[in-house]
């Protein structure tokens, strides 16, 4: 059940936790605002009605009454069966405000407890209630809200409030606190001129403070006004008072038994000195200072949190900026540490913290009162008026500290601690200042200032890498310039060096007793057995982010327990979730916190409960990146990867990470990386190349080439050591295949040829067919058309026997390329067509896109430039959200093609500068070349001098690729349009006579 927060003490506001909820219009609010003010008892339908409606009712009001509760049970998100808010009961309505806050029945409560406890004569304690009584208080009652009922309920509160009001200047005055209330006072005076009691008070206070001038001034004041609006003298009360003021009666003086200890003769200045070597924090120190300027003075009370990993700094930062805005706290700064993070210390108590806060302020030990509520009482009390910071350091949770919070919006509370202190949003005005590892700049300045400027600056890369190894946390980094100021024979490079071994890392991050294990510990020991298993294992890991279903392998359990140990490691400050994880939330554990959290799973967990963690890992992402390539490429062959493929993850969830395959793979890029290197440097070969198959969808897409030369170079060493000749040959075939990504054939084969010896002995004809495929490509690209045909037909035929419908669509493409270049061109059409056919039954969109491409290639060929720029147009609709932008620049170059083609030179020189884009994006010079040489040719159409320029790059590009056809192409296309420009005007070929020069 959700618990609400309602407040009427100002504008009608409604909260659930940190969201403020909407519950409609002015009618639902009026009736809500009804209902708050008579919290479980039945409101009347009449009553409601009369509120609505306050100069007659519509004939249907009844109706709409029901109408609108159930709109405002709606906007609460009420559930049937999990205790209902607003129910029906004779013979209106009731609001049920068990477990839910009321902001005007924590009024009425505060209120009632401070009367009493001023009739017992616990003056201060009475004090103390009705500041926090009135801070309740966030404008007017009701304010925004309108009708008789509401404005007389409206009155009423505000009554009770003005005579709270006068009773707090009563106390105060019988605490001998007549110089602080003179302005509270004072205020009220001007917003109530003809109450007398209000007036009484500032007489006698003005008067208590040696002002009877101004005491007298202010009776005057008073009497003038109400004979001037009233007709009437001021009353006996008021005109006695004024009598004993004249005569200087002793009666006024206050009792000299009064028990209010005497004020300090000197403000606390309890702030700890501030360290010399701070740096960075602007966004922080700002943040504070903003707050401090717009909110100064004003209620509800000032609070800050800042909150972070342990190390982080922020202590530091609070004591820099507190000592930076003392000034603005004449009366004091108070200081104190909670130790809520203590290694040997317990948390220090709330009684504890006041009775040092009360001595500070003047209090003898003897008036202290020994009831917790009291002491927080009278402690209100002091600071009732003041401008006082307070600065609770180390704090545990909001318990330890929330008697330690004054009244005043006048004072300012600064909070530190592993704790975002959540639950004090709504109550105060509270930022929020989260603490995070420095920026490298910040971090390279605080080595500076520790260890020497010229030290550091002789060694800016060896400094970078200290910095990072020190996780960028000022207190490794403070530790690490500590050691090298300490060893002069030392450089920056020596100290990195001995911070590279994960083993000893945090013991060489240790200083005395300073260190940053001891802090991790602590937040460690806090954990739940369950998340401490789970940090524990998070530490195996050597990716920079996660998803919760890693956890969930990680342990053995589902996603939703996985995610609830997440939160209480997010809660301990020991994960952080990843800025830049989008719309699904990934999880961050930083170096220095895996690496403490790598040792205790060495001290903690054995070899195999280690490695078997590791194991269902390393198996779901084989499973889900399965999932993902079939459901991208087609699943009418299943590729084997030497291990069995095991689903540790149930089929709803891996449904619902590949809805989108390539996002998932984009989302997993960096870690699925790091996996594949941990799987290869632990012997699970399989693992790391059945991965980096899988993932070559990504590499093909995006033009990751050095995620795929890393994971397919650590995946074939693997295979290699561990004796594994199927994943050898497999890398040694994705390693030729990423080579024809870059255009250089000449490697390419030098790759794939070993991988055709290996699939052959290991009697893998679908290995095989695959190698001839890209062998053929090879072939075809430097000229060899004969032998691309012949290597092509024999891996078509591999992959029909095999049963590979998406190998036998790429094959039956690629026969089409090479019957098109031999001048074939109603065979290569008829051939696309099958390959088309051929992926959409193997469920290939991206098969089906490539195709589809080719069958343009082959009208334009033919000369139904409309058909070939169709086919274009269907290829981008078939990549629409997939991802792939270089299938995408193919597209786009060739409608920009089929266009200068049919005359639309202008058209064609839009659409191609979008393909020569895609093909930056992805840095394939290839598809660059390709899109200037028909960028060059519909602005050679245009007469544009530019186009020669075009043309050539063009051209030299081709001759770096070793593409020789094309290159032969652009040359012929390079003198044409020389040719063209000798004239003056240019003469420029015709579409059809360039088509020509483009096609031979």
């Amino acid at each position: 059940m959700r618990r609400y927060a309602f407040n009427l003490l100002g504008p009608l506001a409604v909260r659930a936790e940190e969201e403020k909820i909407n519950v409609g219009g002015p009618r639902q609010r009026t009736i809500l605002a009804m209902l708050l003010l008579s919290p479980n008892r039945a409101v009347s339908v009449d009553s409601l009605i009369e509120a609505v409606w306050p100069g007659g009712p519509p004939a249907t009001a009844r109706n709409q009454i029901a109408i609108c509760v159930a709109g405002l049970r709606k906007a609460l998100g009420e559930k049937t069966g999990n205790g209902e808010l607003i129910t029906t009961s004779h013979p209106g309505y009731v609001l049920n405000s068990a477990e839910h806050h009321i902001d005007t029945i924590e009024f009425d409560t505060r209120v009632r407890e401070a009367r009493n406890l001023a009739r017992s004569g616990q003056t201060a304690a009475a004090c103390g209630l009705i500041t926090e009584a009135l801070a309740l208080w966030r404008g007017p009652a009701l304010d925004g809200l309108s009708g008789d009922r509401i404005e007389a309920e409206a009155a009423q509160l505000e009554s009770v409030r003005l005579s709270l009001r006068e009773e707090y200047a009563d106390l105060q005055l019988k605490l001998g606190r007549h110089h602080t209330v003179i302005p509270a006072l004072t205020t009220l005076v001007k917003e109530h001129p003809l109450r007398e009691q209000a007036r009484a008070h500032l007489i006698l206070a003005h008067y208590r403070a040696g002002r009877r001038a101004d005491a007298l001034a202010v009776f005057r004041e008073g009497r003038d006004l109400m004979i001037q609006e009233l007709g009437i003298e001021p009353g006996p009360a008021l005109q006695t008072l004024h009598s004993l003021v004249l005569k200087d009666s002793p009666t006024l003086v206050l009792p000299v038994h009064n028990p209010t200890p005497a004020a300090h003769t000197r403000a606390p200045a309890q702030l700890p000195v501030q360290s010399a070597s701070f740096t960075g924090r602007a966004t922080a120190l700002r943040a504070l200072d903003e707050m401090l300027d717009e909110r100064f003075g004003h209620s509800p009370l000032m609070v800050a949190a800042i909150s972070g990993v342990s190390g982080v700094g922020k202590t530091a930062l609070a004591v820099r900026w507190a000592n930076q805005v003392a000034a603005r706290f004449p009366d004091g700064q108070l200081f104190t540490d909670l130790r809520g993070y203590h290694e040997k210390e317990e948390p220090v108590t709330a009684s504890a913290v006041l009775d040092q806060f009360l001595r500070a302020l003047g209090v003898p030990a003897a008036q202290i009162p020994a009831d917790l509520h009291e002491r927080a009482g009278l402690y209100r009390s002091m600071l009732g008026g003041t401008r006082m910071l307070i600065v609770l350091d180390n704090v545990r949770d909001v318990e330890q500290i929330r008697l330690l919070l004054p009244g005043s919006g006048r004072c300012c509370v600064l909070i530190t601690s592993r704790d975002p202190m959540v639950e004090l949003i709504g109550d105060f005005a509270l930022l929020q200042v989260p603490l995070h590892v420095m920026s490298p700049d910040e971090a390279h300045n605080l080595l500076a200032e520790i260890a020497g400027a010229a030290r550091v600056e002789a060694s800016p890369d060896a400094t970078a890498d200290l910095a990072a190894l020190c996780d960028r946390l000022p207190l490794a980094l403070r530790i690490a310039g500590a050691r090298l100021a300490a060893k002069p024979y030392w450089t920056v490079r020596d100290l990195a060096a001995r911070l590279r071994d994960q083993r000893r890392r945090l013991d060489e991050l240790s200083l005395g007793d300073l260190g940053v294990r001891a802090g991790f510990r602590l937040s460690y020991r806090d954990l739940s057995p369950a998340a401490r298993g789970l940090y524990r294992r998070i530490g195996l890991l050597t990716v920079p982010d996660f998803a919760a279903w890693t956890a969930a392998s990680l342990m053995g359990t589902d996603c939703a327990e996985a995610e609830a140990l997440l939160e209480e490691l997010l809660d301990g400050q020991l994960l952080s979730v990843s800025s830049d994880s989008g719309p699904a939330v990934r999880y961050r554990c930083q170096d220095l916190l895996r690496v403490f959290a790598w040792e205790c799973a060495q001290a903690e967990d054995g070899e195999h409960e280690q490695g078997a963690a590791l194991e269902r890992v390393y198996a779901s992402y084989l499973q889900i990146a399965d999932a993902a390539r079939q459901r991208r490429y087609g699943g009418s062959h299943h590729q084997g990867y030497g291990v069995p493929l095991a689903t540790p993850q149930p089929a709803h969830l891996v449904d619902h990470l590949i809805e989108d395959p390539m996002a998932w793979f984009e989302s997993e890029r960096t870690a699925l990386t790091d996996i594949v290197s941990q799987a290869a440097a632990a012997g699970r070969s399989s693992y790391a190349w059945g991965l980096t198959v899988n993932a070559t969808m990504l590499f093909e897409a995006k033009n990751y080439l050095e995620d795929w030369h890393t994971c397919a170079k650590a995946s074939l060493a693997a295979a290699q050591h561990t004796g594994d000749r199927r994943g050898e040959a497999t890398m040694l075939r994705s390693l030729g295949t990423r080579a024809i990504y870059r255009r250089c054939y000449e490697e390419a084969e030098s790759w794939l040829g070993p991988a055709l010896e290996l699939f052959e002995k290991e009697d893998d004809p679908h290995g095989l067919a695959v190698v001839q495929r890209n062998l053929a490509l090879c072939r075809r690209f430097v000229g060899d058309l004969p032998r691309a045909q012949d290597l092509t037909r024999r891996s078509l035929d591999a992959f029909r026997l095999a049963g590979d419908l998406a190998g036998e669509s790429h094959a039956l493409g690629l026969l089409a390329q090479i019957e098109l270049e031999n001048g074939s061109v109603e065979t290569g059409i008829a051939l696309s067509r099958q390959a088309i056919e051929k992926s959409r039954q193997a469920g290939s969109p991206r098969g089906e896109a490539q195709n589809t491409y080719r069958l343009a290639e082959a009208m334009l060929r033919q000369g139904d430039h409309h058909s070939a720029e169709q086919a274009c147009l269907t290829v981008l609709e078939l990549l629409d959200n997939e991802g792939d932008r270089l299938g995408e620049g193919h597209a786009l170059r060739g409608i920009g093609e089929s266009r200068w083609r049919r005359g639309d030179a202008d058209g064609a020189v839009t659409v191609l500068r979008k393909a020569k884009a895609a093909a930056k994006d992805v840095n394939d010079r290839y598809l660059h070349a390709r899109a200037l040489t028909d960028l060059g040719c519909a602005q050679l159409l245009l007469g544009l001098p530019e186009s020669l320029d075009r043309l050539r790059e063009a051209r030299t590009v081709f001759t770096e690729l070793g593409a020789s056809v094309w290159e032969k192409r652009a040359a012929r296309l390079v003198e044409a349009t020389q040719q063209a420009f000798r004239s003056s005007p240019p003469e420029p070929p015709s579409p059809g006579e360039l088509a020509r020069l483009t096609d031979s």
